[in-house]
């Protein structure tokens, strides 16, 4: 009699445990998306899109990249970079209110990069490029 009522408690029990450990896994790849995404996003302070895309598309450019594809009216980039190596960023620029938000994602082999240098090159260069078309320095 006390082993029918132990089966369905150690049931119970295990269920309770694997529901805890996919929640914490589901926190903690919630927080590395938030790194990533924080890595991958910057704001600029202009009100002119067409220009940042055509600042986007000039750094993108400087670094190597090949442009696959561009659209002024959604907001996208896709170049494709062959150095030894594919990686493909797909940048996306869009107002809000008087910033242009730039996210940029890249991957390598089908997979995210999550590795912040890239970003950190794509997004250094784009600064300077914007600071310079915003200062109008040739």
């Amino acid at each position: 009699m006390k082993i029918k009522l132990l089966i369905p408690l150690f049931i119970l029990l295990t269920a309770l445990v694997g529901c805890r450990a996919g929640h914490q896994q589901v926190l903690a790849s919630e927080g590395s998306q938030v790194k990533l995404r924080s890595i991958q996003t910057r704001a600029f302070d202009t009100p002119d899109k067409r220009n940042t895309l055509r600042n986007c598309i000039a750094t993108l450019q400087d670094l190597g990249f090949v442009i696959d594809s561009a659209d002024d009216t959604i907001g996208t980039i896709s170049a494709t970079k062959l150095s030894g190596y594919r990686l493909r960023m797909t940048v996306s620029v869009r107002p809000r209110g008087e910033q242009m938000i730039v996210r940029a994602n890249a991957e390598y082999n089908m997979q995210a990069v999550e590795d912040p240098e890239p970003y950190q090159q794509f997004f250094n260069s784009l600064s300077k490029a914007m600071f310079l078309d915003a200062n109008d320095v040739n």
